[in-house]
């Protein structure tokens, strides 16, 4: 048994090779160089040798890079920010024995056919349905005495967004007083506000951007309405002419960079590596995939099995995948705006 212990990095019997896939070339390469230099950065700590290919994020730069991840007999595959390229990929790896930790691949699909395609895949981010589902969770804690309308703006993100945060609602024996579709792009939404200001609504979940939003409640303030929105992710985007309100709430991921480990920081500023984007994320798969190789090695089991059900240690935290293989818990969280910027929700 490996156990459920904290699993943190340990000294290998043998020098561990991590495949790292990443976008080098076109349109994306700027985040694959982001994958290349965190991972390059944890490498130099944990001893892991690297084998770098470009996956161009397309799906013949995915399979061709699985191939020749399999003929360098790599142990682990780290990368991939795009589906075509993962999806070429995995059935390759998956006949090499070798599972992958993608840092950027949010279809949903990816895991849920886990047990159709036996592929040994393995999410170190969200899910595409994970924002809507965390707005729709913590909304239904926070507004369960308030009263609360939603609305969207028709797009198929807005819609998605305010239909989850509605079923969740329902299920929670819960109802809005108002729901709508604005019109998106306004310069003012004083009539929308009205009608929420004569349903009685206090609290707006709103499936839009994140200027549409900062214009309801600028429109509402001005109307002496008394309420407070809310909105997804979109919300990490500056509004515009536009500010956020004060109170205004945001479902979002947090900063890698406002959480990570201090140390780790530190490393990446001496070695004049800058910790946004993807740096972290890859810095973190290669210390698991040092974790899983060493204590597959011990178990004396695939690193795969070793992959699944524990927590590690890492630089964003602590990381445990779930049976599917994606995170085991929603990292969604909701923040605050202060009046000038967007801080952790107290409580969470």
């Amino acid at each position: 048994m490996l156990g459920s212990l904290l699993i943190a990095g340990v000294v290998h019997a043998e020098t561990l090779t991590i495949g790292v896939a990443a976008p080098l070339s076109g349109p994306s390469a700027l985040l694959g160089q982001q994958i290349v230099s965190g991972a390059a950065l944890a490498a130099r700590t944990t001893g892991a040798e690297l084998n770098t290919v470009d996956d161009a994020c397309t799906a013949e730069g995915g399979a061709a890079a699985a191939r020749a991840f399999a003929e360098a007999k790599v142990q682990v595959v780290i990368g991939f920010l795009c589906t075509e390229a993962i999806e070429a990929a995995l059935p390759i790896l998956k006949g090499a024995g070798i599972p992958a930790v993608t840092v950027g691949v949010r279809t949903e699909s990816l895991t849920d056919r886990r047990a159709k395609t036996g592929w040994q895949v393995f999410r170190l981010g969200p899910r595409g349905d994970d924002e809507r589902n965390a707005a729709a969770t913590i909304l239904t804690r926070l507004w369960k005495d308030e009263l609360f309308a939603i609305v969207d703006d028709g797009t198929i993100y807005g819609r998605e967004m305010a239909e989850t945060v509605r079923a969740a609602v329902e299920q929670a024996a819960l109802k809005p007083v108002f729901m709508d579709t604005f019109r998106p792009e306004m310069d003012n939404q004083i009539a929308l506000v009205g009608r929420l200001k004569k349903a009685g609504a206090t609290h707006v979940f709103a499936g839009g951007d994140g200027a549409d939003i900062a214009i309801m409640a600028r429109d509402a303030g001005n109307l002496d309405a008394g309420i407070v929105f809310a909105g997804g992710e979109a919300l990490r985007t500056a509004p515009g002419d536009v500010p956020f309100a004060t109170g205004t709430l945001m479902i979002a991921l947090p900063g890698w960079s406002e959480t990570a480990d201090k140390t780790v920081l530190d490393a990446f500023a001496s070695a004049n590596v800058i910790a946004e984007g993807y740096a972290l994320p890859a810095y973190a798969a290669v210390e698991i995939a040092n974790a899983a190789s060493s204590a597959a090695q011990s178990a004396g089991k695939p690193v795969a099995n070793a992959l699944a059900g524990q927590d590690f240690a890492t630089a964003i935290g602590t990381i445990r995948f779930d049976p599917k293989g994606d995170l085991s818990k929603n990292p969604y969280r909701a923040y605050r705006f202060d009046g000038q910027r967007f801080l952790p929700l107290e409580g969470q």
